[in-house]
């Protein structure tokens, strides 16, 4: 079964041309050109990928993307967006509610294509079957979920991605390089931004005082380690 790509914007012209490079890559296409259409075919359809313009005529894309991210049945699904902001703020704001990744406009169709393949390939690549522990932290690869002392905690699949690397090393001092290779499996321009963006979101959700982390740690000019033992 063809994997469905969910592209919503209201520039209809914006919306063919993507639905024609998709579809040319062998993937099948949903198309929405307002937030309410949008929120209707995800519930609907569940696809497994998100296109998401940040100006909607309704709900806008930080609207709609918050609202994915605090439903349960669609926590997991990916979600790129697609903004003519490019002001570095913009970013940060899509990414720390929960954004996957974020395209400015004007943009290559082939390169979002490229992201929409590598987001769908690493998300495919990173359920493994097993339990992983650290402190009072457990993660299921395979139902791809988190717990905190029993507590079900939801996170993005690229926050899930970047966590799952660190606990499965834990102790281990990644550099920026090496965990943006491993947790979101491509590169992102701006990288060190977005990184820090998508950490900034994890130790919100799993530490009881983010200022004070005692699960991710900050090796400072070096990247970022999972401590073995919190307690």
């Amino acid at each position: 079964m063809k994997q469905q790509i969910l592209v919503v914007d209201d520039d209809k012209e914006v919306v063919r041309l993507m639905r024609a490079y998709l579809e040319k890559a062998g993937y099948g296409v949903l198309v929405a050109y307002d937030g309410e259409t949008a929120v209707h075919i995800l519930r609907r359809d569940e696809p497994d990928l998100l296109l998401l313009d940040l100006m909607l005529p309704d709900k806008d894309g930080y609207d709609i993307t918050r609202l994915v991210r605090a439903d349960s049945a669609l926590a997991h699904i990916p979600i790129i967006m697609l903004s003519a902001r490019v002001e570095d703020m913009d970013k940060i704001i899509g990414l720390e509610i929960g954004a996957d990744d974020y395209v400015t406009k004007p943009y290559n169709p082939r390169e979002v294509v490229a992201r929409v393949r590598a987001r769908l390939r690493h998300r495919a690549g990173s359920v493994p079957p097993q339990t992983i522990q650290a402190g009072g932290l457990v993660m299921d690869s395979a139902r791809h979920e988190l717990k905190l002392d029993g507590t079900l905690i939801r996170l993005t699949a690229t926050e899930f991605g970047l966590l799952r690397v660190l606990m499965e090393q834990a102790g281990y001092l990644f550099t920026r390089d090496e965990l943006i290779s491993k947790g979101l499996g491509m590169d992102y321009e701006g990288i060190d931004r977005t990184l820090d963006s998508h950490i900034r979101n994890l130790r919100r959700k799993i530490e009881s005082d983010p200022q004070k982390p005692t699960y991710i740690q900050t090796v400072y000019g070096i990247g970022y380690r999972l401590e073995r033992k919190t307690r």
